[in-house]
């Protein structure tokens, strides 16, 4: 689900929100991991996922600043839906990536209403995808970004399983840009109002940062989920970043098989308690799932330069959209497209 929240020449954000079960099954905990390419940003709730490999509870990615009433949002969401969960400790998980290029970021626009807005939104289907909740003021490669997602069908096990990825996409430098092999930020180095200005914002041309979720309904554990987080980098290296000091991305991911195998946070912490019991793939069998991340993660990001229409904000920053009918002109030139 989205909150976009886009008012007069200066607010451009808003949070994205999922709930990894569906909203009427929070407390329900997935087998999660957590993965960090660059520490230069906020992933809540990491603690416990790294602690424990679970998450029991919706997610949400918004800007910077806005990490505390996001956080703020989700709890009362929580609390006003499912009381009995509210009578516990709640670690949410809410992430981010800096819009303040476009963005009023350091103005109260993100509120605790407006993350139980995006909460309350969600719904399974196909996803809007560009500027867009969390994604609102993002960019990416110069270029105007956002969110984006790609999913894959892999047969594994004995079954067929969905890999799916949601990016917030706010990173990289133009030169850097790949798109199906073929390297194209020269070709494109024109119209780069974000980097040709630089000095008159606080950020180095290429920083930023990318908060990816992979989802998948392969029953995996812990371990085998945070090596699905950790080949993230090889899909957005595809696309050209070398991933810069001044960049949060950070890559969660979590598996929603086996519901209701996991011990909740309401389960009895003494006298009558039995064994979990769990499912996973042969750790010989995950290489499959690995290039199914890589791949979607690639086009994920491609669909965030693809769906996002330029943008003008704060101070009159502009970010323009990527030219269409240019990069197919440089894909066919390149063989890389019929």
């Amino acid at each position: 689900g989205y909150a976009t929240l886009i008012e007069g020449d200066a607010v451009r954000t808003g949070v994205t929100a999922i709930h990894p079960r569906g909203a009427a099954n929070v407390g329900d905990a997935c087998m999660a991991a957590v993965f960090s390419l660059n520490g230069n940003g906020e992933l809540t709730g990491s603690h416990w996922i790294e602690e424990a490999g679970t998450l029991p509870f919706p997610i949400t990615i918004t800007n910077t600043h806005a990490v505390g009433p996001a956080h703020r949002g989700t709890i009362e969401w929580v609390v006003d839906r499912f009381p009995d969960l509210g009578r516990l400790w709640l670690l949410p998980v809410t992430a981010e990536t800096w819009d303040g290029y476009l963005n009023d970021i350091n103005g109260p626009h993100v509120t605790p209403a407006v993350a139980r807005a995006a909460l309350d939104s969600a719904a399974s289907g196909p996803l809007d995808e560009g500027c867009v909740g969390g994604g609102t003021g993002m960019n990416c490669y110069a270029f105007k970004g956002g969110t984006g997602t790609a999913s894959r069908r892999v047969d594994v096990a004995g079954g067929s399983y969905a890999v799916g990825v949601l990016l917030q996409c706010n990173f990289g430098s133009r030169h850097e840009l790949v798109i199906a092999g073929v390297p194209l930020g020269e070709a494109l180095a024109d119209d780069n109002p974000m980097e040709d200005t630089f000095g008159d914002w606080i950020a180095a041309p290429g920083a930023g940062s990318v908060i990816s979720v992979v989802a998948t309904d392969a029953p995996l554990l812990p371990g085998q989920l945070k090596a699905l987080a950790r080949r993230v980098p090889l899909g957005l290296a595809r696309t050209g970043t070398t991933g810069g000091h001044y960049s949060g991305d950070i890559f969660l991911a979590f598996s929603t098989a086996n519901a209701g195998a996991v011990t909740g946070p309401l389960e009895p912490l003494v006298g009558d308690v039995s064994l979990d019991t769990v499912s996973f793939v042969p750790w010989g069998a995950m290489d499959v799932l690995y290039a199914a991340v890589a791949h979607a993660v690639e086009e994920a990001v491609v669909n965030a330069l693809v769906a996002a229409e330029e943008m003008v904000g704060r101070d009159g920053h502009r970010s323009p959209g990527l030219p269409h009918d240019r990069v197919v002109e440089l894909l066919r030139a390149r063989g890389a497209i019929a």
